[in-house]
C-alpha cells in the first residue's frame, strides 16, 4: 500500500498497476483532466504537477515534475498538487497575471505552464523573496507552448515572480497537516501490486535492497523514472517487477573529505548539483541544460550512469575527472573506475544482483582545469549530439597530464587516448591542440544519425579542443568551461 495526499486530501492505493503513470492515474482513475498529455516522454511540460515532500521541520517543500513519466508508486509519502486545485477564489496570482498578460491561449499547454510558475512562486514566496529573470526562464524552459506565446507568458511570470511576489490567500492548499499516522505510514516500505502480479516495492535500507535484488535479479531499479518510464509510455512495455531506490538512505548520502566528494546514486540533480559545482564550476551551465527543471527535480546520478546511454550528459565529465563508481550487491561493494564501467552499447560491468551505490569525484587542485561543452540543436531540454569534457593538469603552460572524454562519438562514453598522448607533455598552445584534434581520428569512428553526421561530429570534437584553448587564454574565463550550442 502507498499513502499520500492529492490536492490536500489523503489517499491510499493498494491493488494498482505499478506501471501506471501519475498522469494516467489522475486522468483515468480520479477524472482530474486539467493535467494534459502532450508527449508522454517528459519533453513538453503540459503534464507538469507539483510534488511535495516533508522536510525535517515537517514543512512541505515542492518541486515541479513531469507526471507523464512519474510512476504512481513515487507518490508514497508525498503531496501531489495539480492545476485542478487552483479553481477557487481568489485566483492564484500566476493565473491572474496569465489572463491579464494574454499568456493563456489554447489551454492545452497552459496548465503545465501555470504549474511551473506556481511552483516557482511557492518556492520564492515561502522564502520571503522574489525570483530573478534567470530563475524564471529556468522554470519555463521545460514547457513548450504550441501557440508560440512565450512573450506574454514570460511577462506574466515577471509580473508575479520578479517585479513583485504577491501572497495567495489559498496557500493552505500547500500545507495540509500531516497526521502522525500519515508520517508513520510514509516511513514504511511502499508496496504496490495488481491482480496480474506486477509489483512495485520501495525498500528502506541497503540491506533490504540487496536482499530484494538478490531474490529478483531481473527486477528493474527505478528512481526518478525519467528514462525508465519511456519503456512504458513509448514502447508500451509492462515492467513486471520494479524496485525503487528512492527511500534507501544509504543511496541518498552526500559526503566529502579533504580529497573527494562522494555522491549517493539516488540523489537528485537539484540535491547534489550545488555542491558539485562549488568545486567544479564547469558543471553549472551543463547541469542547467541537462533535461529541464522538471527532469532535474526527479532524475538521479545513478540513473544517468546506469542507463549507459552513449549520449548521457554526466559520464563524459565524470570520466574526465577520473571518477569512480561504487557497485554494491549481496556479496558486498566494490569500487571501479567509471571509464571501465561501460563495456559496450547499453552494456555495463554490473553483475546480476548489483546496483550503483555511489560515485566518487576528486576535488580540484589549484593547477587543474575542467572544460565541458554540450553541442545540441536546441539550448534547453535537448539531447547532446556531442558532449566533450577535458581535464587538464598544468605545469605553467605545459600540460602535465590530461583526460579527454566524449559522449556521442562511440557506442559508449569514452576517453580519447591518442589525442591525450598528443597533448601530454606539450605546451598548451595551438600546435599541440591541432595535433590532438587530428589524433581524434584514431580514437573515434562516429556514426551519423538524426542529431548529427559522422563528419560533423568528428569536426566539432576537434574544434572543441581549440575552444578550450581560447577560453583558457581569455582573461575572463579563469579556465572554467562555457557551454555552447551548435546546429548540426
Amino acid at each position: 500500500m502507498i499513502e499520500f495526499y492529492l490536492n490536500g486530501q489523503p489517499q491510499k492505493l493498494d491493488q494498482t498497476d505499478p506501471n501506471l503513470s501519475i498522469l494516467d492515474w489522475l486522468r483515468t482513475k480520479m477524472r482530474l483532466c486539467g493535467t494534459k498529455e502532450g508527449c508522454a516522454s517528459g519533453d513538453c511540460g503540459a503534464c507538469t504537477v507539483l510534488l511535495g515532500s516533508l522536510d525535517a521541520q515537517d514543512q512541505w517543500q515542492y518541486v515541479a515534475m513531469n507526471s507523464c513519466i512519474g510512476l504512481v508508486g513515487a507518490l508514497h509519502g508525498k503531496h501531489l498538487v495539480t492545476v485542478d486545485a487552483l479553481q477557487q477564489e481568489p485566483a492564484h496570482p500566476v493565473q491572474t497575471a496569465m489572463v491579464e498578460c494574454n499568456g493563456s491561449q489554447c489551454g492545452f499547454c497552459t496548465p503545465g505552464i501555470v504549474m511551473s510558475l506556481v511552483g516557482l512562486h511557492q518556492q520564492v514566496a515561502g522564502a520571503g523573496s522574489s525570483a530573478n529573470a534567470h530563475q524564471l526562464m529556468e522554470a519555463l524552459a521545460g514547457n513548450l507552448c504550441r501557440c508560440t506565446g512565450y512573450r506574454p507568458i514570460v511577462e506574466a511570470g515577471a509580473r508575479t515572480l520578479v517585479d513583485s511576489v504577491q501572497q495567495w490567500d489559498g496557500n493552505a492548499l500547500f500545507s495540509p497537516a500531516a497526521s502522525a499516522e500519515f508520517k508513520a505510514a510514509s516511513q514504511q516500505a511502499a508496496v504496490l501490486q495488481d491482480e496480474a502480479g506486477n509489483c512495485f516495492t520501495a525498500p528502506l535500507s541497503l540491506a533490504d535492497l540487496r536482499a530484494q535484488l538478490a531474490a529478483n535479479p531481473q527486477a528493474r531499479l527505478v528512481a526518478g523514472s525519467t528514462d525508465l518510464a519511456l519503456e512504458i509510455t513509448q514502447q508500451l512495455k509492462t515492467l513486471p517487477q520494479l524496485i525503487s531506490v528512492e527511500q534507501v538512505a544509504e543511496l541518498r548520502a552526500l559526503e566529502q573529505d579533504e580529497k573527494n566528494l562522494t555522491i549517493g546514486s539516488a540523489l537528485r540533480y537539484i540535491e547534489f548539483g550545488p555542491l558539485l559545482t562549488q568545486y567544479w564550476p564547469a558543471f553549472a551551465p551543463m547541469l542547467e541544460r541537462l533535461g529541464s527543471l522538471q527532469i532535474r527535480n526527479r532524475a538521479t546520478l545513478g540513473g544517468n550512469i546506469g542507463n549507459a546511454s552513449p549520449i548521457g550528459d554526466m559520464p563524459p565529465p565524470l570520466i574526465a575527472l577520473g571518477a569512480e563508481v561504487q557497485l554494491d550487491g549481496a556479496d558486498g561493494s566494490r569500487w571501479l573506475a567509471l571509464e571501465d564501467f561501460f563495456l559496450d552499447y547499453k552494456k555495463t560491468a554490473l553483475q546480476p544482483g548489483e546496483f550503483i551505490r555511489a560515485v566518487r569525484v576528486a576535488k580540484p587542485a589549484a593547477n587543474e582545469r575542467l572544460f565541458i561543452y554540450k553541442i545540441s540543436k536546441r539550448l534547453d531540454d535537448d539531447i547532446s549530439a556531442v558532449l566533450a569534457a577535458f581535464w587538464l593538469r598544468l605545469d605553467g603552460e605545459q600540460i602535465a597530464d590530461c583526460r579527454l572524454a566524449y559522449g556521442g562519438m562511440a557506442g559508449i562514453p569514452k576517453r580519447a587516448p591518442a589525442a591525450e598522448a598528443a597533448l601530454r607533455g606539450q605546451r598548451f598552445a595551438e600546435p599541440a591542440v591541432k595535433a590532438a584534434a587530428a589524433a581524434l581520428a584514431q580514437d573515434f569512428t562516429p556514426m551519423s544519425d538524426v542529431r548529427a553526421s559522422a563528419a560533423y561530429r568528428q569536426q566539432v570534437a576537434g574544434n572543441l579542443l581549440l575552444r578550450a584553448l581560447y577560453e583558457y587564454r581569455a582573461p575572463t574565463s579563469g579556465g572554467a568551461a562555457l557551454m555552447v550550442t551548435d546546429y548540426a
